[in-house]
């Protein structure tokens, strides 16, 4: 009940739903071709467009579902985000003991009736990827429940005195509202305390405390980009796969005339079952090209740099998306695509585990030391790695034969080789015999060690 007096004492500050709007504007409206200037046709577009707006559902409605590229990077991200599975894991000395699991682990393995820790990743690794942030909390059930990023405030201020300043030095998050179906509806809020809700953002909004930032806020311009050389394809086929046609009548001709004969020809040769039809004019018509075709305007490398820095964003390589940039050259080879994997692997994927893993502890912490952390052992994405990890194997067990063979004892020529630390090296005062002379420590049947003759000079 304090928690809830407090929100409704405090403005929304960090709420993650916002109300700007991005419209770009014409720079000018005529153009000239020939020596003539002409108005912008409207042939090529159906009126002002609608940009993408800074807000979840319109990440959601013209971004994710509306672009094959981010859609592409999305399903990529969620598909591999998806395959690890959690454990719990000690410490011992710094350094971390083999994974294992319990029946604690259940309401990540089954987070909802039907439901997966797959399920469960993929939902949350969505939720970040538009929303920028991901709620996870538990029901009155047991179960999880993934909660809408835009539905959720995050409610920060001071404990000791809620009249602080909630940017100031002692403010701290004081907890989550939820409110089914966003800020402007008539359903009561749900407050939450932080123990109650993982919080997954990574990430972070450089403007805000607390909340998480979508990777789509700073591509939105070549998102916006690629669905217009998209829709600039599009509108190119439907005009029979042709530039425009600017078409030129004679003074004498009447409006009239003029508006019959633009009806008969829009008919007669619009659309791409009326490609490369010959065009019949009467007297004092003329017609001139005034645009350019798909290779005049280098379509492919001008769409391919856009998608190149969507991936950028999303951080995936286009080589392992599939992008046409990624798809030519050298980018092919074997080596290149596993260091492309790699990259990826490394600094994407790694990160949103660790993070995910850390993010849901919250809520299932222990009290015998053992951390949540991300089981990815078994993820297909990452088999190329076991050979490489099998290669550092290997070198570790020839580093311990060598160590032992020189007179250490085995159990510390063991612990040096997973921790590199020279001072847990233990000698036990016998050395190899290639650094004694032939015949030393050896006896003979009377206990008497033979002693070497010195041949006669």
């Amino acid at each position: 009940m304090k928690l809830l007096n407090l929100v409704r004492s405090r403005p929304a500050a960090d709420s993650a739903r916002f109300g700007v709007d991005w419209y770009q504007q014409q720079l000018d409206s005529m153009f000239s071709f020939g020596g003539n200037t002409y108005p912008i046709s409207t042939t090529w577009s159906d009126g002002p467009r609608e940009d993408i707006e800074h807000s979840y559902e319109q990440y959601v409605e013209r971004a994710l579902k509306r672009n094959g590229i981010v859609f592409a990077c999305v399903a990529l991200r969620t598909r591999v985000f998806s395959e690890a599975r959690f454990a719990w894991q000690r410490r011992e000395q710094g350094r971390p003991q083999p994974p294992f699991t319990d029946q604690f682990l259940r309401p990540l393995e089954q987070p909802w009736p039907g439901g997966t820790t797959q399920d469960l990743l993929s939902r949350m690794l969505l939720s970040a990827d538009m929303g920028g942030n991901a709620y996870v909390t538990r029901n009155r059930l047991g179960n999880l429940r993934v909660l809408r990023p835009d539905w959720v405030t995050i409610v920060r201020g001071s404990e000791e005195n809620p009249e602080d300043d909630p940017d100031g030095i002692n403010a701290t998050l004081l907890g989550y509202m939820y409110k089914p179906g966003g800020p402007g509806s008539q359903t009561p809020a749900q407050a939450l305390l932080p123990t109650d809700v993982a919080h997954f953002a990574p990430d972070p909004d450089p403007t805000a405390m607390f909340r998480g930032m979508s990777w789509l806020t700073p591509v939105l311009r070549e998102i916006i980009g690629d669905s217009g050389m998209t829709e600039h394809k599009n509108k190119f086929l439907q005009n029979a796969g042709t530039p425009n046609l600017v078409v030129r009548m004679d003074a004498s001709v009447s409006p009239e005339e003029f508006k019959k004969f633009k009806e008969e020809a829009s008919k007669e040769h619009d659309g791409l079952s009326n490609a490369y039809k010959t065009m019949y004019l009467g007297g004092g018509a003329d017609v001139t090209v005034a645009g350019s075709d798909l290779k005049q305007l280098d379509f492919k490398v001008v769409q391919g740099h856009g998608e190149t820095r969507i991936a950028a964003a999303a951080g995936v390589h286009p080589v392992v998306v599939g992008l046409s940039e990624g798809m030519q050259g050298s980018s092919l080879n074997a080596g290149n695509y596993s260091q492309a994997r790699r990259n990826v692997a490394d600094t994407t994927f790694h990160p949103l585990w660790k993070n995910a893993a850390g993010s849901l502890s919250r809520m299932m912490a222990r009290t015998d030391g053992a951390e949540l952390v991300a089981d990815v052992r078994d993820v297909p994405f990452l088999r190329q790695d076991e050979k490489d990890a099998a290669d550092v194997q290997q070198r570790r067990a020839a580093t311990v034969s060598s160590l032992i063979s020189s007179g250490f004892t085995p159990e510390s020529a063991v612990e040096f080789a997973a921790t590199s630390d020279w001072n847990k090296l233990e000698h036990t005062g016998l050395v190899s015999v290639q650094l004694q002379k032939p015949g030393a420590g050896q006896f003979d049947d009377d206990g008497v060690e033979p002693v070497e003759e010195t041949p006669d000079e």
